[in-house]
């Protein structure tokens, strides 16, 4: 019945409208800052193109909810925001140390490392303007809710806890459990606000938000996986970043502890269960279940 239903949903159309309706949003929410360094900082990270995966989902999950996408633009750029500054503090030399980010020069490559690090923050710190002064008619009581999943999803209990144990785990014995926790964190927290926070604008209910948050889970590992999987087998041209950074990096990946094979049997069956968690919803639910698929799928 599933496949019957979302058969009739053109997920290539979706992509790019919802894509194009990101970018111009995203192109809207910066300036005038000064110095115009920073603007440009700012706006040559944000603006670098890329999935526009976590706005995506969130415009996915507040229609799923029965709002209105629009409303949930500002919080979508919000996201983007968040995870664009994760990116230029991951690159710099005491992080991952890259040169290359989404095909050109990492921002402290351009712009040097104190103002790489100036516009991350000044992005994070946008992200929440965004939602609180930026958001039109949703309610003070869902923004405060949003407020708090984003909160969570950028600091210590997520993606900063996250990084933080990925980087004591270099050159190190790293079992499952903690490669999943770094990855549930780094990586998942904000997908996980992703889909929350556009549920929550679109009015959900507890029963939807406890989906959500196990599709969430799901395509989080299951994101991480490819990740990990692309880094050895794609090239650097291909990705837009520099591959087997992990592999210098000395770093646990899924391919190292699972190989190949059974890593992509592990993110077929997250993506499985992910699009389980939706079942119910199955009628609203097409554009969740096919980008859970185009996790998988991409190749870069």
């Amino acid at each position: 019945m599933e496949d019957a239903l979302n058969s009739k949903f053109d997920f290539a159309t979706y992509l790019v409208k919802a894509r194009n309706s990101v970018e111009e949003a995203l192109d809207s929410s910066l300036g005038p800052e000064r110095p115009e360094q920073l603007r440009e900082a700012m706006r040559y990270s944000l603006l670098a193109g890329g999935k526009r995966l976590r706005p995506i989902l969130c415009l996915a999950a507040c229609q799923l909810a029965g709002g209105d996408p629009e409303k949930a633009l500002p919080t979508a750029v919000a996201l983007e925001m968040i995870h664009t500054m994760s990116l230029i503090h991951d690159d710099l030399p005491a992080m991952d140390n890259d040169d290359l980010r989404r095909g050109r020069p990492t921002n402290h490559k351009v712009y040097g490392d104190a103002v790489a690090i100036l516009a991350g923050d000044a992005l994070l710190t946008r992200a929440f303007e965004m939602v609180a002064i930026r958001s039109n008619d949703v309610s003070p009581e869902r923004l405060l809710k949003v407020v708090g999943e984003l909160s969570l999803a950028a600091g210590a209990p997520g993606l900063v806890g996250g990084q933080v144990v990925d980087l004591e785990c270099e050159a190190k014995e790293v079992d499952l459990e903690t490669l999943e926790f770094i990855h549930l964190n780094k990586t998942g927290a904000l997908l996980n606000a992703c889909v929350t926070t556009g549920a929550i604008i679109g009015g959900a209910e507890e029963d939807l938000l406890k989906a959500l948050r196990k599709y969430a889970r799901g395509i989080g590992l299951a994101f991480q996986i490819i990740d990990d999987i692309l880094d050895v087998t794609a090239s650097s041209d291909v990705l837009g970043k520099t591959a087997g950074k992990d592999l210098v990096a000395d770093k646990t990946t899924y391919p190292k502890l699972l190989g190949l094979e059974e890593s992509r049997r592990r993110a077929d069956l997250l993506v499985k269960q992910a699009k389980a968690a939706l079942q119910p919803w199955n009628l609203r639910s097409a554009p969740l279940l096919a980008l859970a698929d185009y996790i998988t799928s991409r190749d870069r």
